[in-house]
C-alpha cells in the first residue's frame, strides 16, 4: 500500500495548544459560572483594582450572576462559531448577538428588564443572516439536483478556510 498522508492530520504543535486551550476552556465553564459565589453578597465591593456599586441590583453578587449567566453562553457560542466547520454556522450570530445585547443592558443599571425588547434590536442582524443562510441552503440543493456531488462534497465547495483565527475573525467583520 502507498503511504498516503491525510489532509486532516496536523503535525504542528499549536494545533494541538489551541485544542487544548479550548478544551479546557470549554472544561472549565461550569467553575467560572459559580466564580459569582467569590463577589461579597453587598451592595458596593471595594477592591485595590476597582470599586464596583450596584444600584439597580442594588447587591454586586446579583450583577455577578446575571453577566455570568450571559458571558458563558457567549464565551460558548464563540467557541463553536470559530470551530464550526457547517455551512450553517453564520446563524450563530443570531445567539451571539443576543446575549452580547443583555449584558450591555445588563451593564447599564437604567433598564428595569434585563430581556425585554432584545428582539427589536436584532432584527436588522436576522433580516441579513435568515435570508443568506436560506440562500445557501438553496443552492446546495440546486447543485444536488443538477450534479452528481455528494452533500459531503458541496459543504466542502462552500467552506471558508481561512489560515488561522485572526483570517476568520477577519472575513466575518
Amino acid at each position: 500500500m502507498k503511504n498516503q498522508k491525510s489532509k486532516f492530520l496536523h503535525t504542528d504543535k499549536r494545533v494541538y495548544i489551541i485544542g487544548s486551550i479550548v478544551a479546557t476552556l470549554i472544561a472549565a465553564t461550569p467553575y467560572l459560572f459559580y466564580l459569582y459565589e467569590s463577589v461579597p453578597d453587598q451592595m458596593i465591593w471595594d477592591t485595590f483594582l476597582f470599586t464596583i456599586k450596584s444600584s439597580y441590583y442594588e447587591n454586586v453578587r446579583v450583577l455577578a450572576w446575571t453577566l455570568t449567566s450571559k458571558l458563558i453562553p457567549l464565551l460558548l457560542l464563540f467557541i463553536w462559531f470559530f470551530t464550526c466547520r457547517h455551512w450553517w454556522y453564520h446563524v450563530l450570530l443570531v445567539p451571539v448577538a443576543m446575549y452580547t445585547y443583555q449584558i450591555f443592558t445588563t451593564l447599564n443599571e437604567d433598564f428595569s428588564f434585563v430581556d425585554s425588547n432584545q428582539l427589536i434590536y436584532l432584527l436588522p442582524i436576522m433580516a441579513v443572516i435568515i435570508p443568506s443562510i436560506y440562500l445557501i441552503r438553496a443552492r446546495i440543493f440546486d447543485q444536488i439536483n443538477q450534479a452528481t456531488k455528494s452533500m459531503e462534497e458541496l459543504e466542502e465547495e462552500f467552506k471558508m478556510r481561512p489560515k488561522n483565527f485572526w483570517g476568520k475573525f477577519k472575513d466575518y467583520f
